[in-house]
């Protein structure tokens, strides 16, 4: 597999990997004993941090491709192990 094909892929797992990490950790301000602020949904985040969620994110991302990778090299799953697959 190319580099370049390698990198499309890790950023399609870091894009997806944001949505699993974002709700980790939240806490509302009920949750963090701080008052509501007016105008904002009580299910907002009390606090949030870019970088946390980076963090976290790059970590997962970086797990599941190292995962991906194995398996092409590996071939672990394959199409052939679906049930009903026609051989070719």
């Amino acid at each position: 597999m190319r580099w370049t094909s390698m990198l499309a892929i890790y950023v399609l797992f870091w894009a997806f990997s944001v949505f699993l990490v974002l709700p980790w950790g939240v806490r509302t301000s009920a949750e963090a004993g701080a008052e509501h602020v007016p105008g904002t949904a009580e299910s907002a985040p009390h606090e949030f941090s870019l970088k946390k969620v980076a963090i976290r994110t790059t970590i997962v991302a970086t797990i599941l491709f190292a995962l991906f990778i194995a398996n092409y090299e590996f071939g672990w799953v394959h199409p052939g192990m679906v049930v009903g697959a026609v051989e070719r």
